[in-house]
């Protein structure tokens, strides 16, 4: 535990440590290290050729809503793949926390990643990620709702019912673990840190099952992980009751470094599209998903960036170095006997 304290720190201090490196640019709503694309809202690639990489070895990774290591073993098709397309070597990396995963990539040790929904505008602020594309299936890109679960057993039977209960959000950046219910649950009666206590489990799994074993009297929680959560025997969707459900959000957006060489970041565009999901990861992912969608940050992240505007809880670094802190926290207390 005391060196996952430290490791955090020293992010914290090398995300403060960077230097300005695009003084003289627009930068808007990005790090002053960045210019920001024209009109694309994220991060234009270096005008320096010297500056763009092209790794002889990419590193991806996928948000740790869950165990990370059930999406190692997910995506090894879809590495594999990737690797041959690129011609590249490809390896997995197992990030256990939002903040890594975006520290990852703003120090150029992660290369493609897919970030859940909330941490992609952090992702995209803060280290230069370009969100290209969404898991979907034959129609279009998979989307899910923020959900507000209660045990079946419980008294609980409506949403205002829960006050002055304890309800598990999961971390600051998360949309639906944490923004989404802050700016949608006043309108029936709930308020985060007014009326409820909020406590933070770290992981949309583990708010599940925090409500399961009864840790927790309710959690707002995405709605594909508690579906996949039960498609996978995790959970009995009887066991459970949903107060409330969201209108649909995109879920996790797959992005590139925005330094790789042009060519290179065509290609691995290229290769996401033209990927079709084996049996094995339909499975894990369900919902008839099976390929991923193309996707644009300006365009399908409006919504979300509209909920952080509700919230007070803007995608800068102040907002990411408290939830930082605050998955530390969830952490150490996680790791208690």
């Amino acid at each position: 535990m005391r060196k996952f304290i430290l490791a955090l720190f020293a992010i914290l201090l090398g995300l403060a440590a960077l230097p300005s490196m695009a003084a003289n640019c627009p930068h808007g709503e990005l790090d002053s290290q960045y210019c920001v694309d024209g009109d694309k809202m994220v991060a234009a690639p270096p005008t320096d050729p010297k500056e763009l990489k092209d790794p002889s070895t990419l590193v991806f990774a996928y948000t740790p809503v869950e165990d990370p290591a059930v999406y190692a073993n997910a995506f090894k098709p879809f590495v594999a793949y990737l690797s041959k397309c690129t011609g590249k070597h490809v390896v997995y990396y197992p990030v256990l926390s939002n903040s890594a995963e975006v520290e990852a990539m703003r120090s150029g040790r992660l290369h493609v990643a897919g970030f859940s929904t909330g941490p992609t505008a952090f992702a995209v602020n803060l280290a230069g990620a370009i969100p290209f594309a969404i898991k979907g299936d034959p129609k279009s890109y998979e989307s899910y709702r923020m959900i507000l679960i209660v045990r079946a057993d419980s008294k609980y039977k409506k949403p205002s019912d829960l006050v002055g209960a304890k309800i598990a959000h999961t971390a600051a950046s998360s949309n639906s673990g944490n923004l989404a219910p802050r700016a949608l649950l006043p309108e029936v009666g709930l308020t985060a840190d007014k009326n409820y206590k909020v406590v933070y489990s770290g992981g949309h799994d583990r708010s599940v099952l925090g409500v399961k074993a009864g840790d927790y009297d309710a959690a707002t929680v995405a709605s594909d992980v508690f579906e996949r959560m039960a498609a996978r025997g995790d959970i009995k969707l009887s066991d459970f009751r949903i107060l409330y459900k969201s209108d649909p959000f995109p879920t996790s957006g797959f992005a590139y470094a925005h330094d790789l060489k042009p060519e290179l970041a065509h290609k691995i565009v290229e290769c996401f599209l033209s990927f079709r999901f084996p049996p094995e990861m339909q499975k894990e992912f369900s919902g008839g998903v099976d390929r991923f969608w193309p996707a644009t940050y300006k365009k399908d992240w409006a919504v979300i960036r509209k909920i952080a505007d509700a919230t007070g809880a803007p995608y800068d670094r102040a907002t990411f170095d408290a939830e930082a802190k605050k998955e530390a926290a969830a952490a150490a207390k996680k790791k208690k006997p």
